[in-house]
């Protein structure tokens, strides 16, 4: 009688060590992922060669036909013809606004009709749409060279001199030419005043538009609906509640600050309502990104949210810039009117521009008068500086990084790529000592840690 084969004899897999288990796994789980590599190769889609394939001339989308060239050209010739002849030979009309309004109907409903010799009445009113919202920027821009160029233009007897730059006002008079006298202490007082404001409303708008939008709730709603209705709130009434709050029960005195104070009141509800509505623009997919990867609220708002809305938190300071740095009655009531340097924000008047513009031009002196367009002109320029200094700051969009800002994330890549490159040395040198081992009990290799992206030991 024969006896039967052990099965320690005939079965491979028993007799085989750990190592030869790790290598057949191994093994199976490579020909498995060949066999959906090659079934997802037999199902992809094949692209048809373009070659002599002829491409013709690129359409461009934003160019105008030549219908509509023709249409527009003719309807605003019409426009001025019937509009010379009702101001000129039939009508007795008369001035250059009217003309200009009756031209302007004129071209919109001449356009209208030679639109519609060819189209139907749904492109009508979308030519005729497009041509009024265009008219509309036009006019807007018109508006702004107009008011820039006639302050310079005005002031540009006073601008010239040097000394209107470097001397203040305390030893000339009404009647003293412009060679005497400066506004040096007005662009002082309004820097001043104007970064002591941006040091509270910055922060504290910036803040309170992230409570609306991260954290939210009763109490965030009624936040919005207060700092909505302060969007409104009569820059007099500001002077009048700094006026009372500081200088009646505080300082007893008109200072800078609280000029600063007033101009911050009417600064902040502009920076909450615009950094309000910048920060719900920022995509949800972004946070749940973040939240996905293990980050935390705040960490996810410093480091996702804030970098992606840079550019338009930047716009809602300049909005908040451009309403603070040119009010005057809140600053009349409690910064007073001086002509010397004040560089103490704390302690005596300081006066600003703008009210050094209302100072000048309500005297009749006509050297008094051209230099109050001359401050106005800084105020311009001033008001651009400072536009372009934020823009700078915050025009970058999330994503673009600068040569240094490149450099850096390069150099990090780098670290990383050598960390884990010796993590995955390491390991590799553990499994072929396992394997090579076969005294040894556990066929694992050790996990490796997300923190060092070595091994644990």
């Amino acid at each position: 009688m024969t006896n039967a084969p052990s099965t320690q004899a005939t079965d491979p897999a028993a007799s085989a060590g750990p190592s030869t288990l790790v290598m057949s796994e191994t093994a199976v789980e490579l020909e498995a992922e060949l066999e959906l590599q090659a079934a997802a190769v037999q199902h992809t889609t094949n692209i048809p060669s373009s070659d002599g394939i002829e491409i013709g001339p690129r359409r461009r989308m934003r160019a105008a036909r030549v219908d509509d060239q023709f249409n527009i050209l003719g309807a605003a010739a019409a426009g001025l013809a019937i509009a010379v002849l009702l101001f000129g030979w039939f009508g007795p009309l008369s001035g250059y606004v009217g003309f200009v309004i009756v031209a302007f109907i004129a071209f919109i409903g001449f356009y209208a009709l030679l639109v519609s010799l060819k189209s139907d009445w749904q492109e009508v009113k979308d030519r005729v749409m497009s041509v009024v919202l265009s008219s509309a920027g036009v006019l807007l821009f018109g508006a702004l060279v107009f008011v820039v160029a006639y302050t310079l233009v005005r002031g540009q007897e006073a601008l010239p001199h040097l000394n209107f730059f470097t001397d203040s006002m305390e030893l000339a008079g009404p009647l003293d030419g412009l060679e005497l006298g400066g506004i040096v202490h007005a662009i002082l007082g309004t820097l001043m005043q104007i970064t002591m404001a941006l040091i509270v409303t910055v922060p504290l708008g910036i803040l309170t538009a992230l409570f609306l939008n991260e954290v939210g709730g009763k109490f965030a709603r009624f936040v919005r609906t207060i700092s909505d209705a302060m969007t409104a709130l009569p820059s007099i009434v500001a002077g009048l509640f700094v006026y009372s709050a500081i200088i009646v029960l505080i300082t007893h005195q008109r200072s800078g600050f609280a000029a600063s104070m007033a101009i911050t009141v009417m600064m902040l509800p502009i920076v909450i309502r615009a950094s309000d509505i910048v920060l719900r623009l920022v995509a949800g997919n972004l946070r749940e990104a973040a939240y996905a990867l293990g980050s935390t609220r705040w960490r996810t708002v410093w480091h996702v949210v804030l970098p992606t809305a840079r550019p338009g938190l930047a716009t809602a300071v300049i909005l908040g810039t451009a309403r603070g740095i040119g009010e005057t009655s809140p600053v009349l009531l409690t910064s007073g009117v001086t002509a010397v340097v004040n560089l103490n924000p704390f302690e005596g008047p300081m006066i600003s521009l703008p009210l050094q513009v209302f100072d000048f031009v309500k005297s009749p002196e006509p050297n008094m008068i051209a230099r109050g367009f001359g401050a106005a002109a800084v105020l311009i320029l001033l008001v651009l500086a400072l536009f372009a200094i934020a823009r700078l700051i915050g025009g970058k969009g999330p994503g673009d990084l600068s040569r240094a800002q490149q450099q850096r994330v390069v150099a990090a890549s780098g670290r990383d790529l050598k960390r884990i490159t010796v993590a995955a040395d390491r390991r590799f040198q553990l499994e072929a000592e396992l394997a090579a081992s076969p005294d040894s009990s556990s066929p694992t290799v050790p996990p490796l840690d997300p923190r060092t992206k070595e091994t644990s030991s």
